[in-house]
């Protein structure tokens, strides 16, 4: 949950609209007289979810909730790679998909273009590394070494965006065996439609969290939202305080999800040889929009600061922040 204060987990989407910040902190002035709650708690993308929303008009809150629960609802029912039904999902089983939604072309034409931003680094086609992995590690006698490099070889042939067609009409694996997870860059799409949705109700003032966050101006007492980038050695102690106003920020480090106790296999995978990346500890990245800053915290993981530096260069915004292997702080900015 990103509060105003604190990033503590992934994919929990929080909104607080027009008078106060989120993890309910408290009301001032003329806001705490006119403020009214509205407020929402289930799951959303395979993870447990919450909306939260102080506004003066409590029917222009509660039509933007519906409104916003639908369009995740739909979205999810696209993007999932948790729902067997979603039409990922069935891509993923097919091969194949005839007329696909426009979001999973729409996403899927971007990471095109992110993969095309990073030199490859941001690459959607890794889940059948991660299903090599998981089999691997998921075995009793499984060695600390991971998966042979014959297994690692063979798996990296249904590896590679280049080789999936991506049309308005269908969407078409060239290699059998390939699949896709949409993990590195759904968070943030998302977290971006239901700013949007929000901003079309009137909404000014929100902090949006649905794995990545992003900020629609500031604070409702004037000064800029307030993230912080966890600890990636102790997620759950005080790390950098980052002002948000009209920005988003994203986070990717291996302690997200890691197969192996010592951290050496984790859920990040480089496209290029099946392994996982040990150069940062995490990757934070403030761009405009939540979706930008997904994409590329994933694929800066993999890249050298000056290539980190040239593709910040290339889009004249954002920064990066970079913890290295050694624990130094490094920030990157236009």
């Amino acid at each position: 949950m990103l509060t105003d204060h604190d990033l503590s987990r992934r994919r929990f989407l929080g909104i607080s609209a027009a008078a106060a910040g989120l993890g309910l902190l408290p009301l001032t002035g003329p806001a705490r007289a006119e403020a009214r709650l509205v407020e929402w708690q289930g799951v959303a993308l395979g993870a447990n979810a919450s909306i939260r929303i102080h506004h003066h008009d409590i029917a222009t809150a509660e039509q933007a909730l519906r409104l916003v629960l639908q369009d995740v609802r739909r979205l999810e029912s696209v993007l999932s790679l948790y729902r067997p039904d979603s039409a990922l999902s069935l891509l993923n089983r097919q091969g194949s998909l005839a007329a696909p939604a426009p979001e999973l072309v729409d996403l899927l034409q971007a990471s095109q273009q992110y993969a095309a931003l990073t030199n490859g680094a941001f690459d959607p086609t890794i889940q059948p590394l991660w299903a090599l992995y998981s089999r691997h590690f998921a075995q009793r006698q499984a060695t600390q070494n991971g998966p042979t490099a014959a297994d690692i070889a063979a798996t990296l042939q249904a590896v590679g965006l280049d080789r999936v067609l991506v049309s308005r009409d269908r969407i078409v694996f060239r290699r059998p065996g390939m699949a896709i997870s949409l993990n590195g860059i759904a968070q943030g799409y998302v977290t971006d439609r239901v700013v949007e949705r929000l901003r079309q109700h009137g909404i000014a003032h929100t902090l949006v969290d649905m794995g990545e966050s992003r900020a629609l101006g500031h604070h409702p007492d004037g000064r800029p939202w307030r993230a912080m980038i966890a600890d990636p050695v102790e997620p759950g102690q005080d790390g950098l305080i980052v002002p948000l106003v009209d920005a988003a920020l994203a986070t990717s480090g291996s302690y997200g999800f890691r197969f192996d106790a010592a951290g050496r296999f984790h859920h990040i995978f480089d496209p290029h040889n099946g392994h996982s990346p040990q150069r940062y500890r995490s990757v934070s990245v403030m761009m405009p929009t939540a979706m930008a800053a997904d994409a590329l915290s994933t694929a800066f993981t993999l890249m050298a600061p000056e290539a980190i530096d040239g593709v910040l260069r290339r889009l004249g915004t954002g920064r990066a922040h970079l913890i290295t292997a050694k624990g130094q702080a490094v920030t990157l900015s236009t």
